[in-house]
């Protein structure tokens, strides 16, 4: 089997994956009965994202999309850090 019509069996049965789980995400984050809850959605999708994206560097043969895949998933590592910091009432330097 040649390689890239393995890529593409596998983007067909990884895309919608990810699409509905980024449905379930957009959902908690809109319907989430906690702040915590909808900050969890938040970086769920935002990794989620990230991996979508090095997928398809790996599909379309783009390394710029792996760059903004980790800048994503350094904001989000950092939006978990601050909302967490903020809900324990500490300051980010403690």
């Amino acid at each position: 089997m040649e390689v890239h019509s393995l890529i593409n069996t596998i983007a067909m049965v990884v895309i919608p994956i990810y699409a509905v789980a980024a449905l379930l995400f957009v959902i908690r984050v809109l319907k989430g009965p906690t702040i915590p809850d909808m900050v969890l959605a938040i970086s769920c999708l935002s990794y989620d994202l990230c991996v979508l994206m090095c997928f398809l560097a790996i599909y379309i043969g783009s390394s710029l999309l792996v760059l903004g895949a980790l800048c994503l998933a350094l904001w989000a590592y950092i939006l978990d850090i601050s909302v967490a910091k903020y809900l324990e009432g500490r300051e980010l330097g403690e």
